[in-house]
């Protein structure tokens, strides 16, 4: 870190990664600035944060003025910033030291890095890994996201204690970026839908994905999705250890003396990494079939690493899941609490409420926005929902595309809808909040939705 005391810095990009950016680079007594393409007044509550900091850096917003790129010593920017913008390149033919985020938090870690890659999943398998890890007496760093960044290791205060650092890693995060040499990858699945604002092809888009595969040697382990992945020869001519996993049996596909990894066989997860395991999984806290193949692969990582059994069949039977997405909470008098608040979409609470075996009481409803059409997805929650509690700005115009739901109830107030729920329910039932609306209409966003459904819920 003392590297870089002292130095001019310029902060491209003022989300959430650059406040952080911010903090580590005042950390080091940095002289700092940032700038944005956005025009101030869209910048509003990130001004007014901005303005509470002290020092306060310097801001410039509208634009990328040259002077200010050439002017630093150091620029860094976040992964939603083109690395091709000119002014970076600019800068980089003057001299500068010129970073993604993702790629200063690289130059600073000295430990064992796990990278999750894929375009699904990623959060869930890193931080089932993490679980794992922590049962096994192992202190991790969880990150790579917008709101856990990877420089964020850099910050801990005993990060020169930790065993592992788990990175969540984008096609975005790979562009530009060198040096970047994982012991482990994960790989889940590749979609071909693909930002476009960043990306010219889908060629292009799985090209920069795929090149982690690249940095591997044969000491390194690459850990593959059998059932999406196994047909690319990229992952087939890897270089390295190649474990695979899949919700298929290896015994029944004809492939179990030709791959290890792990499979799921005779309602049993079977791995034969270093050695036999079988683990249970009727005592599974998440759900979802999208979670189950998470769990496999974060299963056949842990078996790679050598952990054992007794900490993997506890994370199979006490990880909770992750914040706001399908989360698990508790269980009070046999009914059964899970948090699903970033499910702001009705495909996503479709999804989401056809993951459990029996219909759910389903709490629905947020802001109202004019152009959703419910009807599509009425009979989806109708099929699925034992009794549905609407609230919110949206409830009347859901209540009316739910006409034929024999119950169906409309409450005046979130909090009431947690009571109201819990009311309806009985032994054996399970409470699920998965709004299929943003939370704007009374809440600043999802995660502060599902942070007071969870409070109401412990206070019950």
């Amino acid at each position: 870190m003392d590297r870089f005391r002292n130095k001019k810095v310029l902060i491209v990009g003022i989300g959430t990664t650059g406040f952080t950016l911010i903090k580590f680079f005042n950390t080091v007594e940095c002289d700092i600035r940032v700038t944005d393409i956005k025009p101030i007044f869209d910048l509003n509550k990130a001004v007014k944060k901005l303005k509470k900091i002290n020092p306060a850096p310097q801001m410039t917003f509208g634009e990328h003025r040259d002077e200010d790129f050439l002017e630093a010593d150091v620029v860094v920017y976040s992964s939603s910033v083109n690395p091709d913008l000119p002014q970076l390149e600019l800068a980089r033919q003057n001299g500068k030291e010129v970073y993604s985020e993702f790629a200063l938090g690289n130059l600073l870690c000295r430990k064992p890095i796990i990278a999750v890659c894929g375009s699904f999943g990623r959060t869930t398998v890193s931080h089932m890994i993490g679980f794992t890890l922590k049962l096994e007496g192992k202190n991790v760093f969880v990150g790579g996201t917008s709101d856990s960044p990877f420089i964020e290791y850099s910050m801990l205060p005993n990060k020169d204690e930790i065993d592992y650092v788990i990175v969540e890693v984008s096609a975005s995060q790979m562009r530009k970026l060198e040096n970047f040499h994982p012991n482990l990858v994960v790989f889940t699945n590749i979609s071909e839908r693909y930002p476009e604002n960043q990306f010219k092809s889908v060629g292009e888009y799985i090209e920069t994905k795929l090149s982690i595969i690249k940095t591997l040697s044969p000491d390194d382990t690459l850990v593959v999705n059998f059932d999406k992945l196994a047909h690319n020869t990229f992952f087939r001519n890897a270089q390295c250890r190649t474990y695979w996993y899949s919700r298929k049996s290896f015994v029944n596909m004809g492939v179990m003396n030709e791959i290890q990894g792990t499979h799921f066989h005779e309602r049993r997860i079977h791995s034969n990494i270093n050695y036999h395991s079988e683990f249970v999984v009727k005592a599974m806290r998440i759900i979802g079939q999208e979670n189950r193949e998470n769990l496999l692969a974060a299963i056949t990582a842990c078996k790679a690493l050598e952990v054992s059994d007794k900490s993997i069949q506890k994370c199979i039977e006490k990880f909770p899941g992750i914040p706001h997405r399908l989360e698990f909470l508790m269980e009070k008098n046999g009914v059964s609490f899970y948090n699903d608040s970033k499910a702001t979409t009705l495909p996503e609470l479709c999804k989401s409420i056809k993951s459990f075996k029996a219909p759910v009481i389903l709490i629905a409803g947020g802001k109202d926005i004019e152009e959703v059409d419910y009807e599509p997805f009425a009979q989806d929650m109708i099929d699925h929902s034992r009794v549905l509690v609407l609230v919110g700005e949206s409830k009347e115009r859901m209540n009316r595309a739910l006409g034929e739901h024999p119950q169906t109830y409309i409450v005046g107030s979130f909090e009431e809808s947690i009571l109201f729920a819990y009311q309806k329910s009985r032994t054996g039932d399970t409470i699920l909040l998965s709004p299929g609306n943003p939370a704007t209409d009374f809440f600043r966003d999802y995660q502060e939705r599902g942070n007071y459904y969870k409070k109401l819920v412990y206070q019950l």
